[in-house]
């Protein structure tokens, strides 16, 4: 109960409220807009129904990680020659919404008569969706970056992150009612998912409107050539270590980002009862999210947001495991395995965004941004890598194969930890 009045106290007594309000209107209908399309369990289910196929499951999920990453150092050099960034912001916003839409659209016409047709449809319109969403996401943290000193996002994330939980609560009850078996029929669930996703976008972008941007400090190499560009990249890749060590930490997590979806096929694969468990899944997650703020609030005051992201591996090599051990026991017991996907999936939001919001200088923030995006390689890879493994080695191989890699991982972050520091 005294969180929650501090929490009600810096809400109505700080004198950035009319910042947080749009971010957390936006963070709000965006958590419950993913809820409607949750990459770990509503879009496999829809795929792997669409094709059984691990290799075209997995290269869907590197286009989808991937997109933004190809072009986030162009985006970023583009917009850096911009003082504002808000109209790239809310285009993102309503590119995504436009794709959720041709998503339920394509849905419903093609997910039973043509399948493939619905596939190849697909892969385009979640490229659009993962493109739009890497420079929004770029306009959106410089907004923050230079709407909020750093001594106000520590508190602003945990507003966030709060009113994000209830979205997504709200959205996981939504999904369990939709993909309640006798609820809906397939498509009509799927379709009725994406629209509401579609609607949640739209309305989530209402609150930028009114938000006041300052102008961006515009480094003078802004209007230079792509050569000097490139030039500027590479001194900050050789010239800023810390920053160099914070890619490598966050390129060998991917290796957890890449096992997540296929646990949704593992279970569809094994339990022939696994949608009246969907929307349990989801809801499981998000819980887990939510409960897990207050664990990671904790930990990143008192040791740091490296020690976030360090315990997030530790977990994230513990998961492929715990998906092994579970099976004999039935598919209630995965409840439990959610849980643990909603703890690292908010701790590494937390943990990776704090600790680069502090290593990147303001001046250059979106160069920085581009240059964290490109060089997490990784995440393009390893989603199809994980549908070759399965396709070829099983489900336990390439559990185990990931479990060893993310020990690795955490091993060697630690290793950096004290030269990060």
């Amino acid at each position: 109960m005294e969180k929650i009045k501090n929490f009600k106290q810096y809400i109505y007594n700080d004198s950035y409220m009319n910042i947080y309000l749009p971010f957390i209107w936006h963070g709000f209908f965006i958590a419950l807009t993913m809820s409607m399309i949750e990459m770990n369990t509503v879009l496999p289910t829809l795929i792997t129904r669409l094709t059984s196929n691990t290799i075209a499951f997995g290269a869907l999920y590197s286009i989808m990680l991937g997109a933004p990453v190809i072009f986030n150092l162009v985006f970023s050099r583009y917009m850096q020659k911009f003082e504002h960034k808000k109209k790239f912001l809310l285009f993102g916003i309503y590119l995504r919404a436009g794709s959720f839409a041709g998503m339920a659209i394509v849905t419903l016409i093609f997910a039973k008569s043509n399948p493939l047709v619905a596939l190849l449809s697909f892969y385009f319109l979640i490229f659009t969706f993962s493109l739009s969403g890497g420079f929004a996401g770029i306009a959106y943290t410089d907004m923050i970056g230079k709407l909020l000193p750093s001594s106000k996002r520590g508190g602003f994330y945990a507003a966030k992150q709060f009113f994000n939980g209830v979205g997504a609560l709200t959205g996981g009850f939504m999904v369990a009612w939709i993909f309640k078996p006798g609820s809906l029929n397939f498509p009509l669930n799927y379709v009725t998912s994406f629209s509401i996703g579609a609607i949640g976008l739209f309305l989530g972008a209402v609150g930028f409107w009114i938000l006041k941007e300052p102008s961006s400090i515009i480094p003078k190499e802004a209007n230079g050539d792509r050569w000097e560009f490139l030039k500027d990249v590479l001194s900050i890749i050789k010239g800023d270590k810390g920053f160099l060590k914070f890619i490598i930490i966050e390129n060998m997590t991917s290796f957890s980002l890449m096992i997540l979806p296929f646990y949704m096929v593992f279970i569809k694969n094994s339990f022939t009862n696994y949608m009246g468990y969907l929307g349990i899944f989801v809801i499981a997650q998000i819980t887990g999210n939510i409960a897990s703020n207050f664990l990671w609030a904790i930990i990143s005051k008192r040791f740091g947001s490296q020690a976030v992201v360090r315990l997030c591996i530790f977990i994230g090599a513990l998961l492929p495991i715990v998906a092994i051990f579970l099976k004999p026991f039935g598919i209630s017991w995965y409840i439990i395995l959610f849980v643990f996907i909603g703890f690292i999936s908010s701790g590494r939001g937390i943990g990776f965004d704090l600790f680069f919001l502090d290593i990147a200088p303001e001046e250059k923030r979106t160069v920085y941004l581009g240059i964290r995006g490109t060089l997490n390689i990784l995440v393009i890879l390893l989603p199809l890598a994980g549908g070759i493994f399965i396709r070829f080695f099983g489900f336990y191989a390439t559990f185990i194969l990931v479990s060893i890699a993310m020990f690795t991982a955490f091993f060697m972050a630690g290793a950096y930890k004290s030269r990060i520091n």
